[in-house]
């Protein structure tokens, strides 16, 4: 068992959700992580793991198609070194070998931080968005468009298939995942 402080109560939980969107044969994965206060690691399995199926259920999108989210299982459990407050860190991310030109480009200006960006319609992904979301948004004075982005037309022909997009890798650098702070 990993290092655990004498007192500890608080957990990250990496819940992975798989969305099954009927007649698309792409899925999409979110990984979601939650807060979790709990007397032992155990119990932070216990109640993590509720969480997930609590997170289980089906529902019809906004182009009247079902959905259905599957608790896919925990990716990462681990234990916070300190209570949750203003300030305090909650994780990192180690990478080592990180070339000055990468370096560089990791710090963003203001505007491209997500609590500043303007929001930007999702698109070619399957689509998820619960139909009864949807109707609250557009009650709201939001429409599909809005939060959708205009209809795009798949177009292929014999000629040009889809191309598939690999993964970034960092060249030269060795990417560890984020994990609570441990030192």
């Amino acid at each position: 068992m990993g290092f655990i402080p004498k007192g500890a109560r608080w957990y990250l939980a990496d819940v992975v959700l798989e969305h099954v969107i009927e007649g698309d044969r792409r899925n999409v994965v979110h990984v979601n992580t939650h807060l979790i206060e709990a007397a032992s690691p155990e119990e932070a399995y216990r109640k993590a793991r509720t969480l997930g199926h609590k997170s289980q259920f089906s529902y019809l999108n906004t182009d009247h198609r079902r959905v259905r989210v599957k608790f896919r299982g925990l990716r990462e459990l681990a234990v916070l070194l300190d209570d949750p407050e203003d300030g305090v860190e909650i994780s990192y991310e180690e990478t080592v070998g990180v070339p000055e030109s990468k370096l560089r480009q990791w710090g963003r200006a203001k505007p491209d931080l997500a609590v500043f960006a303007p929001c930007r319609p999702r698109r070619g992904g399957p689509n998820y968005m619960p139909l009864t979301v949807m109707k609250k948004l557009e009650a709201a004075g939001f429409t599909r468009a809005d939060v959708e982005g205009p209809p795009v037309k798949a177009r292929r022909t014999l000629s040009a298939p889809l191309k598939r997009q690999r993964p970034q890798q960092t060249v030269g650098a060795k990417r560890r995942s984020s994990r609570p702070r441990a030192r």
